[in-house]
């Protein structure tokens, strides 16, 4: 592409931004409209989640045209954010614009010779593990972002339980501390599957010995002092400790598999809502009743699902 060409679509773009930024204006302003303009930051955060999970499924797909139309409701929900906090004076949508530019071209120094970031240049960079490597370097060094006590404080703490396992321990894995072989990682998922059924047998034995008048509590988070523990209160944690484990195992298989969890997660979990659906849109035009006396006809539909591509 010339640089004319380069130049032709960047005013372009400029000016599709523009647009969408003054759209946003008009929404937002007096007699515009009344949902958009009820909302907050805080108000607008699952919106920028599911449409984040959206756009990332579209990708999965390979779908270009819908991949358009999802990425263009990231930029929209980001944008519209962004101009909620320019309208409380905390900071313009240009300034969050600049900074993010900054920040680019700060973490590039092998592309941008202006770049702050140019005095953690320790080597010719060719890989993507050096980029990441010397972007860590620069994030400590220049942006002054050191961890207080561990390299795994850098993981938000409000992170999702599923996306804060595959954080935590991708940063382990920065400091050497991670599995060998992906045959270990795989082993590990079967060890710990075998423990959450050890620990599962034990609350049945537990609950069959008698005491399970504090059980509920101690599931819900409402634990009693391990002192007052019923033993089946404390096979009940376990079973949940164990399960935990597990989960832990298996995003570790993910990750040296090469596999997100959360879109993985997402994906898993619009599929069981599309074959769902159609099961029960057949069991009804059927006239089944989806009542657990029925599931032969369930599973039937069910597969049906499954071969049509749902």
């Amino acid at each position: 592409m010339s640089d004319i060409q380069n130049d032709t679509s960047a005013d372009k773009t400029a000016a599709a931004y523009k647009r969408l930024y003054e759209t946003i204006r008009t929404l937002r302003a007096p007699g515009g409209c009344p949902w958009d303009r009820e909302q907050t930051p805080l108000t607008m955060r699952r919106d920028l989640i599911e449409e984040t999970f959206e756009a990332v499924d579209a990708v999965s797909t390979g779908d270009a045209a819908h991949a358009k139309e999802e990425l263009g409701d990231v930029i929209l929900n980001a944008s519209m954010i962004a101009y909620m906090y320019e309208q409380q004076n905390d900071f313009s949508v240009a300034e969050a614009l600049d900074e993010l530019t900054d920040k680019l071209i700060r973490r590039h120094p092998h592309v941008f010779p202006q770049s702050e970031g140019m005095s953690e240049v320790t080597e010719k960079v060719t890989t993507g593990e050096q980029v990441l490597n010397q972007w860590d370097r620069i994030k400590e060094n220049v942006e002054g972002r050191k961890s207080v006590k561990t390299i795994l404080d850098e993981v938000p703490e409000g992170f999702p339980p599923l996306l804060r396992a595959y954080k935590l321990q991708k940063k382990a894995a920065k400091k050497g501390f991670d599995w060998q072989s992906i045959e270990s990682v795989a082993a590990k998922v079967y060890e710990e599957l075998e423990e959450v059924k050890e620990a599962s047998q034990a609350l049945q034995d537990a609950k069959s010995a008698g005491d399970t008048s504090g059980l509920q509590a101690a599931s819900d988070g409402r634990n009693a002092p391990p002192a007052r523990m019923s033993q089946a209160e404390r096979a009940a944690l376990h079973l949940e400790e164990e399960f935990g484990d597990l989960l832990f195992a298996v995003v570790n298989y993910m990750r040296h598999s090469g596999v997100d969890p959360e879109t993985a997660m997402d994906r898993a979990n619009r599929k069981f809502y599309r074959r769902f659906a159609y099961v029960e849109e057949r069991m009804a035009k059927a006239g089944i009743p989806m009542d657990g006396d029925h599931l032969q006809d369930e599973d039937a539909f069910w597969n049906a699902a499954k071969k049509s591509g749902l």
